[in-house]
């Protein structure tokens, strides 16, 4: 009896991935269709996922910028945390059983790894702020009259 509805489950997903495979083939061809159209304007060309044409730049708001330098002050930070742990590590490992420096080492790699977690919570806190940020600005209200948002060819 298993074994008749497990034969009845496969048939029915080999079944659907038959069926399945073309439709989404042709939605693939029709997002690749979109790209290729030059009458879309290039702001739903970006929110539409295409790369953009030679010599057209992809805009860019004040949030990506933002985002992008305190991401890679933040990325900077961490690898001199990371460099301070090893550091510590290597101060601990030539300590040579001196109390004094053990402990020195230990507290450096302490406060390195602290200092690595402040840093992870800063990536975290920043880009969930700036996600925030970038859906209230979104215009997702239902008051959207500007002329930009009827028209859909530019």
């Amino acid at each position: 009896m298993k074994t008749k509805i497990l034969t009845a489950v496969l048939a029915f997903v080999g079944l659907f991935s038959l069926i399945a495979a073309p439709i989404f083939a042709n939605h693939s061809a029709f997002a690749e269709n979109i790209c290729d159209m030059t009458e879309v304007s290039s702001e739903i060309r970006a929110a539409s996922g295409c790369p953009p044409k030679k010599g057209e730049q992809q805009p860019r708001t004040i949030s990506e910028v933002v985002q992008t330098v305190l991401n890679i002050i933040i990325g900077a930070l961490g690898l001199v945390a990371v460099a301070v742990i090893v550091f510590g590590g290597v101060q601990y490992m030539t300590s040579t059983g001196d109390s004094g420096k053990t402990a020195k080492a230990r507290n450096t790699i302490l406060y390195a790894v602290i200092g690595l977690i402040i840093c992870a919570f800063a990536a975290i806190i920043v880009n969930w702020t700036i996600g925030v940020l970038n859906q209230s600005g979104n215009g997702n209200n239902s008051n959207n009259t500007s002329i930009e948002s009827q028209h859909i060819v530019g």
